[in-house]
């Protein structure tokens, strides 16, 4: 399994649309989200030029810690505690 963080997505961005376009970063543009769909559509090609078969995810949230650690934030939906009386 291979795990690619992308850690200069505003660059990329900021080079492709302007000095005008990089005020929007942040605000419309979701630089991490539109270098990943670039990347995934280049992996794609790539892929199925070496006839690989593969699932490709885009995920918000977990965040390499050093070398050895990644860590994968969870959404609680709901949050009880069960105590004996």
């Amino acid at each position: 399994m291979l795990v690619i963080e992308v850690t200069n997505a505003r660059d990329v961005v900021r080079q492709r649309i302007g000095r005008l376009g990089s005020r929007l970063i942040g605000k419309v543009v979701d630089a991490e989200a539109q270098v990943e769909k670039a990347l995934i559509q280049e992996l794609e090609s790539a892929f199925r030029d070496f006839g690989i078969e593969a699932r490709i995810f885009s995920i918000d949230g977990p965040q390499m810690i050093g070398r050895s650690h990644l860590e994968i934030p969870v959404q609680v939906r709901e949050d009880r505690q069960v105590r004996l009386p």
